[in-house]
């Protein structure tokens, strides 16, 4: 068996280190551990790659960090001498092993001739962004598994224009990986040869201030924080995760005064010891936040995941209770409030687009409908954002962005970013709730008042973990089934279009016809009913998961909450039939 054959490859190799061996040595006896580490190699895709710390070709360790890179320097090479000496940009997380597998990409890179740029200590996804572009690389790399568990980390590949790797360049780099020997081919320097060849070197405070100042002019309403900034307090919790620096020192270059800080979640913890996952979408790792935030009597509570590109925020409704709100809820008033206030000063461009993914509220297209302003749909993943402002961009500016998100907590303002930025939405969540604050309202407030202006949109997400070989084979089927076998209603409501975006089809399921839809091809289903509620089916790209996304429209919260309990019901089981 190949599994077998792979393991004793690793327990025979001389490159590997005995500590490596003999955390191999304790599973000789567990052939199905074996296979679980051993049956592939962890995947590359355009998002890079991610997976449990351990050994195996099926885990994240220096060795497979080594072999991607290689892969990486390899296709860098091919780009020519001067993509070489434009160098990368290497950022990591506060995970277990980040800081290590950094340095081993890094001296993997400078082995091969590439110029790298390493951070001093841990920063958020976005300021690696800028760095590529404000240092003029060919690439980038994050070590970090984002939101993750603490068992798992991962590697995030950027190419020169800030954004993550394009599918075509992720396509080459996979190619080169697929040829590599992971101990026979990869070529490492010693770290301190590095830096004294100049091929290695250390970045930090100069880069930080000029991606802050960039994150800055974000800002629209800076007086309304001074308005308000001696009595509006704000508790904000970074998870053991990068954004504790940046997103306290953005908030205060904006004026606010009372930001307080969960001192139990500050400082960086590879365990995540505080939280079940350090996941700014669950309520549970805001609990020491809400016991907080009731003691000093705060109406918003900030957080960000691990790497900083994601922010979750929960308010006090009308009953004195912390509820969290959506990615979708805070996308939409962020939307709002940066249309309404550039439009308030002048500053809203005529060619401006606000730019969503396909799983993300439709109520962002009731907004942009009001404020006579172009939306765009893009698949699912911020890269797709990202490679809209390159094209804007590459086009002379006939559209100018202005803002961008995706349900799952990531929102871009500005483009001195290419990815997520959770920095830039934490200085704009905070003056929106300060603008807000200024009209005797909190954010909750404002949320039912855009209900009662555009609708009652209402979204959900459910994620089905299906784990290893035989979880990747269930989710396969799943896809196939609902391909071949169409559901023609749910419940009592009837199915009106289903796109494969696979195929890059829309069909009519009453007239038959079709159409073609223009995004890439992406193993994605989407179904729309006749109530203008929709489904959505899509294997993750980054976790052992499969994805089903649904939204549904009503006159009130409430109708629309028990219109979603029955609509999630019958829609599981049409999946898991």
């Amino acid at each position: 068996m190949d599994y077998i054959k792979a393991y004793q490859n690793w327990m025979e190799s001389s490159v590997v280190d005995e500590e490596t061996k003999q955390e191999l040595a304790q599973i000789k006896s567990d052939e199905k551990e074996i296979e679980e580490r051993f049956y592939t190699d962890l995947a590359f895709g355009t998002g890079g790659l991610r997976g449990i710390i351990g050994a195996g070709t099926n885990r994240i360790n220096i060795y497979t960090i080594r072999k991607v890179t290689q892969g990486m320097a390899q296709y860098i090479s091919s780009q020519g001498e001067a993509a070489s000496r434009r160098g990368v940009v290497v950022a990591y997380d506060s995970r277990y092993k980040s800081n290590v597998f950094a340095m081993e990409a890094a001296k993997v890179l400078a082995a091969n001739g590439i110029k790298t740029y390493v951070f001093d200590e841990l920063r958020p996804v976005p300021a690696l962004s800028f760095a590529v572009r404000e240092l003029g690389c060919i690439a980038g790399i994050v070590i970090t598994a984002s939101h993750n568990p603490a068992k798992y980390n991962g590697y995030k590949a950027y190419w020169e224009d800030g954004g993550q790797l394009p599918p075509e360049s992720a396509d080459a780099v996979l190619a080169a990986i697929n040829k590599i020997d992971i101990f026979k081919d990869v070529r490492v320097i010693a770290e301190d040869k590095a830096k004294d060849q100049g091929l290695i070197e250390i970045i930090g405070k100069e880069m930080d201030e000029k991606f802050l100042a960039n994150v800055k002019a974000q800002s629209i309403r800076p007086e309304v924080v001074a308005e308000v900034a001696d009595n509006f307090k704000i508790i904000y919790t970074p998870f053991h995760g990068a954004g504790n620096k940046p997103v306290r020192n953005i908030l205060e270059m904006i004026g606010l005064k009372n930001v307080i800080v969960v001192k139990e979640q500050e400082k960086p913890d590879p365990a995540f010891s505080t939280v079940k996952s350090p996941n700014p979408e669950d309520k549970e790792g805001f609990e020491l936040a809400i016991a907080l935030a009731k003691k000093e009597n705060v109406d918003l509570i900030i957080g960000t995941d691990p790497d900083c590109d994601r922010v979750g925020i929960m308010v006090r409704n009308n009953q004195e209770e912390y509820i969290t709100m959506t990615g979708n809820q805070v996308g939409v008033l962020l939307t709002d409030y940066i249309l309404s206030q550039q439009k308030e000063k002048g500053m809203l461009p005529d060619n401006g687009v606000i730019i969503k993914t396909i799983v993300t509220s439709e109520m962002t297209r009731a907004v942009t409908k009001h404020y006579n302003v172009e939306i765009m749909d893009v698949l699912t993943g911020f890269k797709f954002i990202g490679e809209k402002i390159k094209e804007f961009e590459e086009n002379g500016n006939q559209k100018q962005f202005v803002f961008g998100f995706e349900e799952s907590y990531g929102y871009l303002a500005g483009t001195h970013a290419r990815d997520k930025d959770g920095v830039v939405a934490a200085m704009l969540i905070a003056e929106m709730a300060a603008w807000y604050k200024t009209k005797g309202m909190s954010l909750y407030e404002a949320m039912q008042a855009l209900y009662e202006k555009y609708g009652v949109y209402l979204e959900d997400l459910m994620s089905i973990t299906m784990e290893g070989k035989a979880g990747q084979e269930k989710i396969a089927a799943i896809m196939q089934t609902l391909r071949e076998n169409t559901p023609k209603s749910i419940g009592d409501v009837r199915v009106t279009a289903f796109r494969d975006y696979k195929v890059g089809k829309r069909y009519e399921m009453i007239t038959g016809s079709e159409e073609t839809v223009d995004l890439p091809s992406s193993n994605v289903l989407y179904f729309e009913l006749e109530d203008k509620s929709w489904f959505v089916v899509r294997p993750s790209g980054t976790e052992p998961k499969v994805k089903l996304y649904f939204s549904v429209t009503a006159d009130t919260v409430e109708e629309a909450q028990q219109k979603m309990n029955i609509f999630k019901e019958a829609v599981t089981a049409k999946v898991q039939a």
